[in-house]
């Protein structure tokens, strides 16, 4: 007999959650790599896919290697297809340490990949976008971690000064007083892999229109195993669930373990259907790629409406 063929490389998984794309690869202990392209932002780099040199920013949750193997190859192949450098943007913990792996790799080749490295603290807001931040927050994992919220921060008129003259709200304006309100949007939560805990209960989390979190375990004796790896198990989503105000709650970082069907029975079983209604697991190809036929055929007959319309 001859030898099989090797095995084609795993697709990345992919949603279209509206306004957002989240695309990617996640499985425990071999990669996760996700990214959202209409916020030009990366959660890790276990492994450099080509889909994921776009995008300028890659957002380090933790310094284990299948979150960040990948990281000095996606810098040099954005250097190498003229991208211009990547911008890291990791824990302050971490730093020294995610530079002296990037200055082993300029070792080895004898030539300097360029890159930024920005190191923030938790609370600390970093400007992606216009009115847009990430603002990092610590989790809890076996080294230190962070999870990220992505932000929009919008201002609006003060409700009792609606429907006055723009001239008087010019005049206001320029004697220095506050004619709008400041608030925040949050739209997206990154968990990177992470105890439950204190942390995933702030406003910036529970009220992020999509959470991207990890869920390892799902057998119901490995309780003790996830607490032991630091990991999310399927309890501790479906206890989440309930107090969560997300849109969408992502599941990644599954492991090869656990069929997808099984993952879902085992949410389902913990967690009802109502509140299951808003979980997708990213790599779930079959049951996304199905959804996704559903969006585009809305989509045009939507488009053909308009169309006869005119």
């Amino acid at each position: 007999m001859i030898p099989h063929p090797p095995p084609r490389e795993s697709s990345l998984g992919f949603l279209y959650l509206p306004p957002f794309r989240v695309q990617g690869y996640s499985v425990a202990g071999e990669a996760t790599a996700i990214s959202i392209p209409e916020m030009d932002v990366c959660f890790d780099m276990g492994k450099a896919f080509r889909a994921h040199l776009a995008p300028k920013y890659c957002v380090l949750s933790h310094g284990h290697m299948d979150h960040i193997g990948g990281l000095a190859y996606w810098c040099s192949q954005r250097n190498f297809q003229g991208m211009g450098p990547g911008t890291i943007i990791c824990d302050k913990r971490i730093e020294d340490d995610v530079r002296e792996m990037m200055n082993g790799f300029h070792k080895l080749e004898r030539q300097q990949t360029p890159y930024e490295l920005i190191a923030i603290e938790e609370g600390e807001d970093f400007e992606i976008k216009n009115n847009i931040v990430l603002r990092p927050f610590h989790t809890e994992h076996t080294c230190p971690s962070m999870g990220y919220s992505i932000i929009e921060k919008r201002t609006k008129l003060k409700p009792e000064l609606a429907g006055l003259p723009q001239e008087k709200i010019k005049e206001l304006r320029q004697r220095g007083e506050e004619i709008v309100n400041h608030f925040e949007v949050p739209l997206v939560a990154y968990t990177g892999d992470t105890l439950p805990g204190a942390h995933l209960l702030t406003p910036e989390v529970m009220n992020a229109q999509i959470i991207i979190s990890e869920c390892t375990f799902f057998e119901p004796d490995h309780t003790k195993r996830a607490k032991v790896g630091m990991h999310m198990h399927v309890n501790d989503i479906a206890e989440w669930l309930k107090v969560a105000q997300c849109e969408h709650m992502v599941l990644c970082h599954v492991s090869r373990r656990t069929h997808m069907g099984q993952a879902r029975k085992a949410l389902m079983s913990v967690a009802g259907k109502e509140l299951c209604e808003r979980v997708h697991f990213l790599m779930d190809h079959r049951t996304n790629r199905e959804r996704y036929e559903v969006q585009a055929e809305e989509a045009r007959k939507m488009e053909e409406e308009l169309a006869n319309r005119d």
